[in-house]
């Protein structure tokens, strides 16, 4: 469907808002309209069981190939395996149509580094369900794939062969397939089975970030969906993924089906694949301290459902903030807390940022420490946004 190059703008930041249009119109969504449009040759060339069979077949065999390969091998490296199989992998992957293994997974890593804030690169939350869902593909900011994303992976000559004839996997399996089975084949077998695969991939960064249910607090709209694992080998157990990268099984619960982690484990029995990652226990069980920058993230978006407008005032002006040196400078005496207290409005206590938080996410045994880190920012922010105002008036403050 594209064109990739191995050079790379800087993709991480967003483009300026008035350069934004959710009106994607771009050449590259035509082939895209073109192979969903394929899918209506079937009024001419009838609709046998056998190839219903081979449509669903190689649905099976390419979402494994998107799972374990696009998602859990290259973006992740939550398994290793050989370089012939490596490949094997990467072939079928990119028989669905869906670029290069390359590009996939420098996106999908930059999604994860940034999931849901305005960096994302495809967020429900930022740009909305059409956009998240396949809108982003064709924005003209991410056609490129940036190799120093994945330095791991840009060191194989045979997947940077990919890179550069990325349509080559789809082309060969849709000659494959009109050479087996004739025209029949060729659009019930090969484009419907691609368009399928290409919204059941897609509904992961949709609709796995706005439906479905969340065990561990992410920081994010990561969701646990258990329609979408099954038709997607295991995928819609989202949440847990986002809690657990390294994980080769998604589906941490035994009644969380997870068809892709069965696969790799048979696989693993016969060495074809090895060193599956498994989340450890205290993941599961809810129990580990978040990271430093999942709290800051949580308690970010805490501080601001108390005072949205001081704290998105305090973070567009952090580069220009005065030091406690130049505020001293401008003051007489340095106010005291009893004296700032005074001036500014109340900020909550533990207990109201506790309440608020369990509305928002779900329990974790970093709760404190993120409701001590949101109350840190809301206090920084009324100060900085009353300093600037020249609220501390009666102290000689002028605005910064």
């Amino acid at each position: 469907m594209h064109r990739s190059s191995q050079a790379a703008p800087d993709v991480t930041a967003p483009a300026p808002a008035a350069d934004f249009h959710d009106d994607i119109i771009y050449p590259d969504a035509v082939p895209f309209a073109l192979v969903h449009l394929a899918t209506l040759g079937a009024i001419w060339t009838g609709v046998s069981w056998e190839m219903v069979a081979l449509c669903f077949g190689l649905y099976f065999v390419r979402m494994f190939a998107v799972t374990a390969g696009y998602h859990r091998y290259f973006s992740h490296r939550s398994f290793r395996t050989s370089r012939w199989f490596q490949f094997v992998l990467a072939f079928l992957a990119q028989s669905t149509s869906q670029k290069s293994v390359l590009w996939w997974a420098a996106l999908h890593r930059h999604h994860h580094k940034h999931s849901d804030t305005e960096h994302d690169v495809h967020s429900p939350r930022h740009r909305g369900f059409w956009y998240s869902h396949v809108g982003w593909i064709f924005d003209q900011r991410y056609e490129r794939t940036d190799l120093a994303d994945v330095p791991d992976l840009a060191k194989y000559p045979e997947l940077r062969f990919l890179l550069r004839f990325e349509q080559l996997p789809s082309i060969v399996l849709a000659l494959a397939c009109f050479a087996a089975f004739g025209w029949e084949g060729l659009v019930v077998g090969f484009f419907w089975s691609t368009v399928l695969l290409y919204h059941g991939t897609f509904f992961i960064n949709s609709l796995a970030h706005v439906h479905g249910r969340q065990r561990y607090a992410t920081g994010d709209d990561s969701r646990n969906n258990w329609w979408l694992a099954i038709i997607t080998l295991g995928e819609g157990w989202h949440n847990n993924h986002h809690a657990y990268q390294r994980s080769a099984r998604q589906g941490f619960r035994w009644w969380e089906i997870d068809v892709t982690y069965y696969i790799l484990k048979t696989l693993s029995w016969v060495g074809i694949v090895r060193d599956l990652g498994t989340p450890p226990v205290d993941v599961v069980e809810n129990q580990r301290a978040l990271g430093r920058a999942t709290i800051e993230r949580i308690a970010r978006q805490l501080a601001v459902k108390f005072d949205r407008e001081a704290i998105e005032a305090y973070f567009h002006s952090l580069p220009h903030l005065p030091t406690r040196e130049e505020i001293g400078a401008k003051l007489p005496h340095m106010p005291t807390m009893a004296e700032l207290q005074a001036k500014l409005p109340q900020v909550p206590t533990m207990d109201e940022l506790r309440a608020t938080a369990r509305h928002m996410i779900p329990d974790t045994p970093s709760m404190d420490d993120i409701c001590v880190r949101a109350r840190e920012l809301i206090a920084e922010a009324r100060l900085n946004s009353a300093v600037r105002a020249g609220v501390i008036g009666g102290m000689g403050a002028t605005p910064a």
